[in-house]
């Protein structure tokens, strides 16, 4: 970790009523890492669809269990970390939601979904401690972390009339 980033780590109750709790998690962590008003749309739904994934699959909606969820603000970047406590899962198996047989299935798009949201997303399944999730968000070169004006609120300072 360097001195130049931030981190915001929780561990929640694995109980579907904290995904909402995570997404306003993320909402205030993609505010203040500078990300505009979609591009935290799409890290909230990306989180979004990890807890539901963590909560439902990976640890069966067993109370007993947690989420651990952790954000790591860079200057170029947030890396958002989930981890289960289940048995851990291969992405590769899972059916493309986009086949004619899967069009009309009601579960199988959060990966597809956290994939075209996100700038990278891996899986590693940890020995006995479950799977963890990492996704991360670029910032693009355009957007700046909160730090003050704009330049077009300075423009008028730099004329000559």
């Amino acid at each position: 970790m360097t001195p130049e980033s931030s981190v915001v780590e929780v561990t929640l109750e694995s109980d579907l009523k904290n995904v909402e709790v995570a997404e306003e998690i993320t909402r205030r962590v993609a505010v203040t890492a500078g990300f505009d008003e979609d591009e935290q749309h799409r890290i909230e739904m990306a989180v979004h669809e990890s807890m539901i994934n963590a909560i439902w699959h990976g640890n069966k909606n067993d109370s007993s269990k947690t989420v651990w969820l952790q954000f790591q603000i860079h200057r170029d970047r947030l890396e958002i970390r989930i981890r289960d406590q289940g048995i851990g899962f291969n992405p590769n198996s899972i059916p493309d939601p986009l086949e004619s047989d899967n069009l009309l299935n009601v579960s199988g798009r959060g990966i597809f979904l956290i994939r075209a949201f996100m700038d990278e997303f891996r899986v590693e399944n940890t020995s006995g401690a479950g799977t963890e999730v990492t996704m991360v968000k670029r910032l693009s070169s355009g957007i700046q972390t909160k730090q003050g004006g704009t330049d077009r609120e300075h423009e008028s300072h730099n004329s000559t009339s």
